[in-house]
């Protein structure tokens, strides 16, 4: 039994390590044409910079145009080829028709659609806010589904990818958050078989799913500021870690360390994984003393 139990950890061992190597030369991806949403703040931003310092060519989506503005002319500053934007609201059909189209007349081909786009949602007990739920998948589901669709003829011309951000709760659903996991859970279901498909049809178009934990960003730490007992890790090495991941054509990415053991065991140790998510919510059951009768 000791000897299994070894070989076990040394297997463990070796696919974390594995898992942590990163082979990425930003040199790969000079002068790759990207579109990246939601990149007027957070993560997307940051994704942004890490394609600009390489020296890609970008289109950068957004609502906020002033936003937008400011990521533009960092990336110019970091030494992106060049910049262009294109203001749009996701949760708008008529918006996101035309957002293939136009970035593609503007860097004449497409090697990487990196969907990031999040809709705003409170980080709350569910309140049966049905109207919010459809909204929301709108925004972080079907509209994904509508640009990749949408780029799928480009990207097989280049042999190029998609890179989409997911998140833990797209694994392992938590408190708070149901409408935001139900979306989340919808990505996996569809990407990953989009996935399958693509290899039946021996297309070259990769597809990396980057499964997030907790990062730093502003909206996140306001979410969930005093609900939540882990740290938040930077949104700039999240956006490393998203930029490489689909450089290298891997097909999942996992940021940061706690993600890929969680999603590893949690069918394993259902009680275990359920305990865990609320201690990490602090929550603490009430417990009373029943008086003797």
């Amino acid at each position: 039994m000791g000897s299994v139990k070894g070989w076990i950890c040394v297997v463990l061992v070796g696919i974390l390590g594995y898992l942590c190597m990163d082979s990425f030369d930003p040199e790969s991806i000079a002068n790759a044409r990207v579109l990246v949403t939601g990149a007027s703040t957070g993560i997307g931003e940051e994704i942004a910079y890490h394609y600009a310092k390489a020296g890609a060519q970008l289109v950068i989506t957004a609502r906020r145009e002033q936003a937008l503005q400011k990521v533009k002319a960092k990336c110019l500053e970091l030494g992106a080829k060049n910049v262009s934007l294109i203001i749009a609201d996701m949760g708008e059909p008529v918006d996101r028709e035309q957002i293939l189209e136009k970035a593609v007349t503007v860097l004449g081909g497409l090697d990487y659609l990196v969907l990031n786009h999040i809709g705003y949602t409170p980080f709350q007990m569910w309140e049966g806010d049905v109207s919010h739920a459809r909204w929301l998948m709108e925004v972080n589901f079907i509209s994904y589904v509508d640009l990749a669709t949408a780029a799928l003829p480009y990207l097989t011309q280049t042999k190029g990818s998609i890179i989409v951000l997911s998140s833990l709760t797209g694994k392992t659903p938590i408190p708070f958050a149901a409408p935001y996991a139900a979306t989340k859970f919808a990505l996996e279901g569809f990407f990953v078989a989009l996935r399958h498909e693509l290899t039946m049809r021996e297309s070259p178009i990769s597809i990396t799913l980057c499964i997030l934990g907790l990062i730093d960003t502003q909206s996140a730490m306001e979410k969930t500021k005093e609900k939540v007992s882990i740290s938040a890790y930077p949104a700039k090495d999240a956006a490393f870690a998203v930029v490489s991941a689909g450089a290298r054509r891997v097909k999942e990415m996992y940021y940061p360390w706690y993600v890929w053991p969680t999603c590893f065991f949690r069918d394993w140790f259902p009680q275990i994984r359920d305990w865990a998510i609320l201690r990490t919510f602090n929550y603490e059951p009430q417990r009373q003393e029943q008086k003797a009768l």
